[in-house]
């Protein structure tokens, strides 16, 4: 159902992406991880819990096709590769940590499945707090709407400095100000 779920998202998400921002569907991803999460622990049956699968796999598609945009719209030129390397090494390493609990839960004896599918919700509130309290929206998004001031805003707090011009600008910005 997660696959399902990503595969019907990603179908749109550039396009809405386009049109509200990246941040705004990063927030949405993180919800939609954080609900799925939540109802796989407290799912009553086989049907809530497929439901919740499909949510999962709706925040899974805005998240592996927004953030690799996102990153490309900001890091700059030198460490973009490196950075857009971050999200599978995470994705790997998440996997990672869950056949570790899958594992250390076997050797229980009074284990519940539902436990081992909500704890995608604690790692989704985290990605919640830093997408609301940390990420700018796209200074490359914000030009395309024409928000010139803000893009230069997010630019030279994202590289720590006031000029923003050259190198470090994508030569779109430039032509812009």
């Amino acid at each position: 159902m997660s696959l399902i779920g990503a595969t019907i998202i990603t179908t749109f998400s550039g396009p809405v992406s386009d049109w509200v921002g990246r941040r705004p569907m990063l927030i949405i991803s993180s919800i939609l991880y954080f609900l799925s999460g939540l109802v796989m622990l407290w799912s009553p049956n086989v049907y809530v819990l497929l439901l919740a699968r499909l949510i999962d796999g709706f925040g899974i598609g805005l998240a592996v096709t927004l953030i690799p945009v996102y990153i490309s719209e900001t890091a700059p030129p030198e460490i973009r590769g490196s950075l857009n390397t971050l999200p599978q090494f995470s994705g790997s390493g998440g996997m990672f940590i869950s056949y570790c609990m899958v594992f250390a839960m076997s050797l229980t004896v009074n284990t519940d499945w539902r436990v081992m599918l909500g704890v995608l919700s604690i790692p989704s509130l985290l990605y919640f707090a830093l997408t609301i309290f940390f990420l700018p929206e796209s200074p490359r998004w914000l030009v395309s709407k024409g928000r010139m001031v803000e893009a230069k805003q997010v630019l030279q707090r994202l590289r720590g400095r006031e000029d923003v011009s050259g190198k470090c600008c994508p030569k779109m910005l430039l032509n812009s100000f």
